[in-house]
């Protein structure tokens, strides 16, 4: 048990900077330790498999990811994410011996910071539903409960996918053009919206690769994908961190045939 005075002048020790390149392996370890943990495993450090959370999202911008150290020790951290007008943040980890203890409202200070510095106009996070601690505290910075997301998966088939493309195809001296046709597709599902930054770090720490969709020279579809160990998705498996088509009534089509280009591309990689 921590009383409230041990606890408060613990949190008087914490110093929250921004995360450094030296501190990746003990922020990745604290995470599958926290994760694992609250979930249950046996093995806590199993969490993730060979996936990474940490440092694939340090990478893809430094200045949006924060630390926690008590006595000059990591014991936490926390990433937040910019795409335009959308933001969120995660995984906010803790070292499970300083559960309830003021470290994860801490790491969440900065992040709120870098939301205001963006100008974020719709922010959250992916938390689990059935914890009333995590739920807690979220609400302390303005969040609520809205969807429950269900995560899928399904074994991938050979499709006969037609009219798409791969970003990793696109020469450089027209990235930028392109990068600026997939704004224009998610500025027109929702205002600002913007995953350039997230379709550069997948390019830039080869993490996959980003699948575009065409009818005839219009973008209809994107997806980016992250692919095999070392990305957020593991040995063996396309993770699709984002999926978006054009709004319209063939739109729902536009889907399946974006699923089935990612089947077709990740296929051909051997996931």
């Amino acid at each position: 048990m921590v009383t409230q005075q041990a606890s408060d002048v613990m949190k008087t020790d914490i110093v929250v900077r921004p995360l450094r390149e030296s501190d990746l392996t003990a922020a990745d370890r604290i995470c599958r330790l926290a994760f694992g943990t609250f979930v249950g495993l046996p093995d806590p450090m199993t969490f993730f498999g060979d996936a990474d959370y940490v440092r694939t999202r340090w990478r893809a911008d430094l200045s949006a990811a924060f630390g926690a150290e008590l006595g000059g020790e990591l014991v936490g951290s926390n990433f937040a994410t910019n795409w335009g007008s959308v933001g969120f943040f995660g995984p906010l980890t803790v070292r499970p011996d300083l559960w309830d203890q003021g470290v994860a409202k801490r790491l969440l200070e900065p992040i709120m910071e870098r939301f205001s510095a963006w100008g974020t106009k719709h922010a959250g996070l992916f938390t689990f539903p059935h914890s009333a601690k995590h739920i807690h505290l979220y609400q302390k910075f303005g969040f609520w409960p809205r969807f429950l997301t269900s995560v899928m998966s399904k074994p991938i088939e050979q499709k006969r996918a037609q009219h798409w493309s791969r970003y990793s195809e696109v020469p450089q001296s027209e990235r930028e053009e392109c990068l600026s046709i997939c704004r224009e597709l998610t500025d027109a599902i929702y205002e600002g919206l913007d995953v350039r930054g997230e379709i550069r770090a997948v390019a830039a720490q080869d993490l996959g690769d980003i699948v575009l969709l065409w009818d005839d020279t219009r973008l209809v579809g994107l997806a980016v994908c992250h692919c095999g160990p070392g990305t957020e998705a593991g040995s063996g498996t396309c993770y699709i961190k984002f999926a978006a088509v054009r709004p319209g009534p063939t739109a729902g089509r536009a889907f399946e045939r974006l699923l089935d280009a990612c089947e077709t591309v990740e296929a051909a990689r051997g996931m």
